[in-house]
């Protein structure tokens, strides 16, 4: 198991100190045309740090941050965390009530802010009595009331008058990331300098990642799965390209232009690449890995994603933010299509080499090797709480051990099984129904795009199996033949007993996951509510 215990104190912006002592003048961040190397990548996170420690932010202090991904933000990753003080980035598609929410619990008194959030931050400015001072980091004039973040770091470089630097160090927190915010409260995962250390050695040697790579950067990074290439692109003084948001065609134009080794994907985004019609014009001869999580990859995609891309290892990753956020790694020996390792695509592979995973039943007893039940996992990755939650957190920790809420198994062998979200299962007449295998099947129909599958109402089952489905275009299919379908792949009382088919595209969350919770509604309106 790797380690981040030592003598000295853990200070994640030790990696951003040695990348500069190691690899000043290269390259260390590229956004919208712009590279800055790591000597100007440093200066700013310092020149940073200083503002905010100059308008009051102090040890232990939150500052928020709403917008695009941005060097801005990239920045913002190590340069509070210089001060002892801890980012919080703000997941920009919640609403104006619920990011309220979010700023109400962690209490920033400064707020950054790029030009497409302007409105957002005056409502909050208005609501949240916390935050003193907006900081603006768009190229245009600053708007009335808000200072200009390049005014302001450039001011204290140009006068080098940084302040005293009093990194944060060991379980002191470095981020806050607000999760499950779709149905309730959101949570306020307070992550620390051992838990990021911990991920970044570790992921490092699981991917086989080198020194001097170049990261693409492309999912939201108010989201751990992309931050954390913030910290890995450090460790091995690499180049991490930042898009703004994901698209489709500027991803596969700047996987060309840098020469990207290194890009972490969700399945969604992996069958938008896969399905642009300009997908076969562009080089991705430089990608040497893959990694892809947040959502169970379909077999026929998996499949499509081989074929594509023959020279590159794929891994896949399963984790969650809680767990900063690796627990397990499919290595890519296992993504073939014949031979002995073929069976383990269906699974999420190993816990990763800093994880201690077990299963256990609903009484936090360790079930055998092949029985379905929780998964639980500990190790220095494990964040240290909810903020302001310590029922929630006492809970979620119990025992020393993280529970993810999710259901799986392991194998003689020890490779994970999804079976999905404990509160996704779907009980119908008592027995236990996980969508993820029913999704698989219908995945390999030839005329499905897309399928989700969720529990709703039944006056007999309690809940019934039901197939939300996106055809491919020029493809058509009948309810019951797909009920068929399935009938002739798994246990009837796993197959859909009703179908539904879309013709707009299926609902996403910030990270391009499917919301099932969208999905439910519209059936438990007025119900007692499965939403989560």
């Amino acid at each position: 198991m790797c380690s981040s215990s030592s003598n000295s104190p853990i200070r994640i912006c030790d990696l951003l100190r040695s990348a500069v002592e190691n690899h000043a003048d290269k390259m260390a961040i590229s956004f919208q045309g712009t590279t800055k190397n790591w000597r100007q990548t440093y200066q700013r996170c310092k020149a940073a740090a200083t503002v905010f420690h100059k308008h009051g932010v102090g040890k232990g202090d939150c500052v928020a941050y709403l917008g695009f991904n941005s060097d801005v933000l990239y920045e913002s990753y190590y340069s509070p965390a210089l001060i002892s003080a801890v980012m919080v980035p703000i997941n920009y598609r919640l609403s104006v009530r619920e990011m309220i929410e979010c700023v109400e619990d962690c209490k920033p008194s400064i707020l950054v802010i790029d030009p497409h959030f302007v409105e957002q931050a005056m409502a909050l400015l208005e609501s949240c009595s916390s935050i003193t001072t907006i900081i603006y980091s768009g190229d245009e004039n600053t708007p009335a009331n808000m200072l200009s973040y390049e005014d302001e770091i450039a001011d204290v470089i140009n006068q080098q008058s940084y302040c005293t630097l009093r990194p944060s160090e060991d379980d002191e927190t470095v981020l806050i990331f607000y999760t499950g915010g779709t149905t309730g409260k959101s949570k306020g995962v307070m992550l620390s300098n051992i838990n990021f250390q911990s991920n970044t050695d570790c992921s490092i040697s699981q991917y086989r990642m080198k020194q001097g790579w170049t990261f693409m950067i492309s999912g939201p990074m108010f989201h751990l799965a992309a931050g954390s290439r913030v910290f890995t692109n450090a460790a091995l003084g690499g180049h991490g390209v930042i898009l703004s948001k994901f698209d489709v065609k500027e991803y596969m134009e700047s996987i060309e232009h840098y020469k990207v080794q290194s890009t972490t994907v969700v399945p969604t985004m992996l069958q938008m690449i896969l399905d642009h019609p300009d997908f076969s014009m562009h080089d991705f001869s430089s990608l040497e890995m893959v990694s892809y999580g947040a959502a169970p990859m379909p077999v026929a995609l998996l499949a499509r994603v081989i074929a594509a891309f023959p020279d590159v290892e794929i891994f896949q990753t399963y984790g969650m933010t809680e767990a900063s956020p690796i627990l397990t790694v499919l290595e890519p020996r296992y993504h073939v299509l014949e031979g002995s390792d073929a069976g383990r695509l269906a699974s999420v592979g190993k816990a990763a080499s800093h994880v201690e995973m077990k299963v256990f039943n609903d009484k936090d007893e360790e079930l055998p090797m092949g029985e379905t039940g929780e998964i639980v996992a500990r190790g220095l990755n494990i964040m240290t709480g909810y903020l302001n939650m310590p029922d929630q957190t006492a809970e979620v920790l119990r025992n020393g051990w993280y529970h993810s809420g999710d259901a799986g198994y392991v194998d003689e062998e020890g490779f994970l099984f999804l079976e999905g979200r404990v509160k996704d299962m779907i009980v119908s007449g008592g027995e236990n129904v996980y969508p993820i295998e029913v999704e698989n099947v219908l995945s390999e129909h030839e005329a499905i795009h897309q399928v989700a599958v969720i529990g709703v109402p039944h006056i007999t089952w309690g809940e019934a199996v039901h197939a939300v489905v996106l055809l491919k275009k020029g493809s058509s299919a009948e309810e019951q033949d797909l009920i068929q379908f399935c009938k002739e792949r798994i246990a009837g009382y796993k197959c859909p007993v009703s179908i539904s088919f879309r013709e707009e595209p299926m609902p996403l969350s910030p990270i391009n996951k499917i919301l099932k919770t969208e999905l439910r509604k519209p059936f438990w309106e007025g119900r007692d509510s499965k939403l989560v």
